[in-house]
């Protein structure tokens, strides 16, 4: 298992609430779908932490509990958190961004033969196509 998520101690091998982190958690999520922003909202409730991993904070599903999390958060205000982040994206025109990855080109510093024989075993072909690089490339 990875590190304990925030609002969460292990005790006995079992995860328990933090109370004190769970209640800065729960503000957390009323301070945001009240209005304020990623930053602000953590801080008006003690939480130092960067506009992302407020934002990761916010989209944990472990706050609604599962098989080793007890819940934080209930599901509805959860969801709200959900759709609330979504559009104030939307409104900043921030959805659909992810760019087109660029196409590699392999860089080659040597020119390559015309490979015109074909052998059944790996190591003779490849011993043949590399007999075949001709010279370096500056």
């Amino acid at each position: 298992m990875g590190h304990t998520p925030y609002g969460y101690r292990i005790e006995n091998g079992i995860a328990v609430i933090d109370n004190d982190a769970a209640d800065r958690l729960r503000n957390l999520y009323k301070n945001y779908l009240a209005g304020m922003g990623l930053m602000s909202a953590a801080a008006e409730v003690g939480i130092d932490a960067y506009h992302g991993s407020v934002k990761r904070l916010l989209s944990n599903k472990h706050y609604l509990g599962d098989d080793f999390y007890p819940a934080i958060i209930d599901e509805g205000t959860f969801n709200k958190t959900q759709e609330e982040i979504m559009r104030r994206a939307e409104a900043l025109g921030r959805t659909g961004r992810k760019t087109k990855p660029r196409e590699l080109k392999p860089f080659r510093r040597f020119r390559l033969g015309e490979l015109t024989e074909h052998f059944d075993s790996p190591v003779q072909q490849a011993e043949y196509i590399y007999s075949q690089i001709e010279s370096e490339v500056s």
